[in-house]
């Protein structure tokens, strides 16, 4: 048992520009998927806080949206999410993908760091990917050129390769203070939201690249039946912004809508450790990525935004 004044906690806001890994390499050290992934950018809405304890050591990672150029209220919300994070944290991780240019948006990024003398991890991703590692010294030499990192660590989230070493750094940063959750949580994320991103990932990996920007998915209704061994109903609704794409969503015969609803509903048991009866629908809401009542419906938080 951990001695009360021996605790220690520390915030830190995982950032970087869109697909270089964020939510990947936070389901890798938590050893637990709780955000979403998949290759296409924009995947992560929303700031999702996931829990690491080991011992008496707790850091609370919030996993923000990939910072970019908006072009709706979805986007503004975005990025607002990612620049309120960076503002209300004890520290950052700024994740880079291996062998790549320093991005703008990472710039930008660094940029606020030094503004706030935000401590802060360099975390390069994708080393897996990276054949030539002579170009990851460079890598290194660069970045560290452009700020005062308190550690840069290479890593794989897909491998595992440099994760622990991540983890010590990233604890390494924590103060002393009570842990702000119970020792055994994961996530702050209400079980209806994490069904939903359940079922927009599916969309994500299974659908076209344009269409999945416009999808928004709603968790209407979840509830155990008390008679029937533990069996979750769940039903939720996918809204698009054609009917178009509500077509394709649905597929031939119904055919997509199945596929998606059959691995969402394989990955709602594993996380919820129960039977799910899942049950979804497809309506369309147009343009409801620049409506303030449709983006607080799906749980974006749009206060600030104009009517």
């Amino acid at each position: 048992m951990v001695e009360q004044g021996s605790k220690k906690s520390a915030f830190i806001a995982i950032v970087g520009r869109p697909n270089v890994g964020k939510s990947s390499l936070l389901n890798s050290m938590l050893g637990q998927k709780i955000a979403i992934v998949s290759q296409k950018p924009q995947t992560t809405r929303t700031r999702i806080m996931g829990v690491l304890t080991e011992e008496e050591t707790q850091t609370v990672f919030i996993d923000t949206p990939g910072l970019l150029q908006p072009r709706n209220r979805l986007g503004e919300f975005m990025v607002r999410s990612v620049l309120e994070s960076v503002s209300g944290v004890d520290a950052c991780l700024l994740v880079v993908e291996a062998g790549r240019k320093t991005s703008r948006s990472a710039l930008e990024l660094i940029d606020r760091f030094r503004s706030q003398n935000m401590p802060a991890i360099l975390a390069i991703n994708k080393i897996d990917l990276l054949q030539d590692k002579t170009a990851l010294m460079e890598q290194i030499a660069g970045v560290t050129r452009l700020y005062d990192f308190e550690a840069v660590v290479p890593v794989s989230a897909k491998t595992g390769s440099g994760v622990e070493d991540l983890k010590k750094e990233l604890f390494a940063l924590a103060e002393p203070g009570e842990h702000f959750f119970d020792d055994d949580t994961l996530t702050d994320q209400p079980e209806r939201v994490i069904a939903s991103e359940i079922v927009r990932e599916k969309l994500l990996r299974l659908l076209s690249a344009e269409i999945p920007h416009g999808i928004g998915v709603v968790v209407e209704r979840m509830a155990e039946r008390p008679d029937r061994g533990g069996i979750t109903d769940i039903t939720a609704t996918i809204y698009c912004e054609r009917e178009s794409h509500k077509a394709i969503i649905i597929g031939k015969s119904g055919d997509m809508l199945k596929r998606v609803g059959t691995y969402a509903r394989k990955d709602m048991e594993q996380f919820f450790g129960c039977k799910v009866n899942l049950q979804l629908w497809v309506k369309v809401k147009e343009n409801w990525r620049n409506r303030q009542s449709a983006l607080r419906m799906m749980g974006y938080d749009s206060s600030g935004f104009d009517a």
